[in-house]
């Protein structure tokens, strides 16, 4: 039985390639589609990305990470001929499925991953509670500890009172800057 009478139509499939090639997988895939004027069955490539909020540099930046490192999306409608441009691109290690016949992404799983690719500012994850002990771990109060005095969850910020010189004294900080104690 071909690829052809297993599938015929259009979906999302997973491509697994060698961790860290994912966006040049990508790259070349999309000049192979072109070249090889495979655009009827081969429709998109795409490494899902979610952006993250991190501290560099005693700042916060708003950084790119691959959602599922080590693999790549493919739509296409699964022949002979684009299972044989897809797979034979460099650096993929092949389909996720079983044998030689790929999977194709569940709905649920679809709208998951673009509500997550989706989001244009990254949220924060608050799960700090008033009158909690905390431990910073960045910036020029490292490694104090502290109760936290007041949570900002719009601005992603928190304030711990921290002991200096005998005096309770409120520190403004990047959620990002303290763990639960």
């Amino acid at each position: 039985m071909s690829r052809q009478q297993v599938t015929g139509e259009k979906h999302w499939y997973v491509l697994h390639t060698y961790s860290g090639y994912e966006d040049s997988v990508a790259f070349n895939l999309k000049q192979r589609i072109e070249s090889l004027n495979m655009q009827d069955s081969i429709f998109d490539v795409m490494v899902p990305k979610e952006k993250k909020i991190k501290i560099h540099g005693g700042k916060r930046v708003t950084v790119e990470e691959k959602i599922f490192p080590g693999y790549v999306l493919v739509s296409m409608i699964v022949t002979d001929d684009s299972w044989y441009v897809v797979r034979n691109t460099p650096n993929v290690t092949g389909f996720v499925g079983s044998g030689t016949i790929p999977t194709p992404i569940a709905q649920e799983e679809w709208d998951y991953l673009q509500k997550r690719m989706g989001t244009d500012t990254p949220k924060f994850k608050v799960d700090f509670q008033v009158g909690e002990l905390v431990r910073i771990t960045d910036g020029p109060f490292k490694d104090y500890e502290g109760k936290v005095g007041n949570v900002d969850e719009a601005h992603g910020k928190i304030k711990v009172m921290v002991t200096i010189f005998g005096r309770e004294t409120p520190v403004e900080l990047d959620f990002l800057q303290v763990r639960k104690s």
